[in-house]
C-alpha cells in the first residue's frame, strides 16, 4: 500500500469465531484469562479485525495459519502495534470498537493514526460542557446535538490516539473544527492541539454509527477493505450483557 493511503475495515462481533485456532496459542491464553466477558468480547473482535484488515492488506488469506503470523500487542501507552512472522509490520494501525462493531484503520507508513467509533447517541448539556471548548459548545448547540456531539468526542478521541494519551490528556486540550472538504461519503475535519499541532482527519456516519480517523499528516478520505462497507446496516447490540461475568 502507499505510504499516505489509510485503509479500513469494519467487522463485527457475530464473525467472530468461537474458538481460538486464529489466535497464537499466547493471545488466546491473555484473552481467555479475562474475566469479564465485556472485555473478552472487545479484545477478541479487535484483534480478529485487526488481523482481518492486516491480511487483506498484506495479501494472506483469512485461514488460521495465515491468521496465526499476525500478532497485535500494545505498546506501553496502550497504542496497537501489529507483528508479522516475529517481526514489526510495515504498517501502522489504529483499533477502535463500540457496541459489538470494531474497526482498525492501517496506513502503508510510521506515520500515527488515531480511529474511534461511536453512535449517534443523545449526550447532556452537562456532558457538553465538562469536555468540550467553548468553540465547540457554541457549535454542537447551534446545530444536531446528537450528531455533532458525538461527532465531536469522536473526533478527539481520534486525535488523542495519534497523540498516544487517550483520554488521559484533558480533552479541551484539544479543539476540533469542522472542514468544508468532501471525500464521497467521508467529510473533512482538523483537530488542533493547544500546542498548536494540526491533525487532520476525516469523519463518516453509517446508519447508526459516526467513525473518524485522524492523522499526523494530511492523508486521503479512507478507503474500505469492503465496498460497501458492513458497517452502512450494522445494527448496535450489546451482546456481552446475557453473560456479562465469565
Amino acid at each position: 500500500m502507499s505510504g499516505d493511503r489509510v485503509s479500513w475495515l469494519a467487522c463485527g462481533v457475530a464473525e467472530v469465531p468461537d474458538g481460538d485456532e486464529w489466535l497464537t496459542p499466547p493471545e488466546a491464553e491473555r484473552l481467555n484469562r479475562m474475566r469479564y466477558e465485556k472485555r473478552r468480547s472487545e479484545a477478541r473482535l479487535g484483534r480478529w479485525t485487526a488481523k482481518q484488515t492486516l491480511a487483506r492488506e498484506l495479501g494472506f488469506s483469512g485461514n488460521p495459519a495465515d491468521l496465526n503470523r499476525i500478532v497485535i500487542r500494545n505498546a506501553p501507552d496502550g497504542a496497537p502495534y501489529a507483528l508479522v512472522d516475529g517481526q514489526s509490520a510495515p504498517v501502522t494501525i489504529a483499533m477502535t470498537d463500540r457496541a459489538d462493531w470494531a474497526v482498525c484503520a492501517v496506513i502503508g507508513s510510521e506515520d500515527r493514526i488515531g480511529c474511534d467509533l461511536e453512535l449517534v447517541e443523545p449526550r447532556s448539556q452537562r456532558f457538553v460542557a465538562d469536555y468540550f471548548t467553548p468553540a465547540e459548545q457554541e457549535l454542537v448547540l447551534a446545530g444536531d446535538v446528537a450528531l455533532l456531539a458525538n461527532l465531536i468526542w469522536s473526533a478527539k478521541e481520534s486525535a488523542l490516539k495519534v497523540l498516544r494519551t487517550g483520554l488521559r490528556r484533558d480533552t479541551r486540550s484539544v479543539d476540533v473544527r469542522l472542514g468544508d472538504g468532501t471525500g464521497d461519503p467521508w467529510s473533512s475535519l482538523r483537530v488542533i492541539a493547544d500546542d498548536g499541532r494540526i491533525f487532520p482527519g476525516w469523519w463518516l456516519r453509517s446508519g447508526d454509527f459516526l467513525l473518524t480517523v485522524a492523522g499526523a499528516i494530511e492523508i486521503p478520505p479512507p478507503t474500505s477493505l469492503l465496498d460497501p462497507s458492513p458497517l452502512a446496516t450494522a445494527m448496535p447490540t450489546h451482546t456481552w450483557m446475557q453473560t456479562p461475568l465469565r
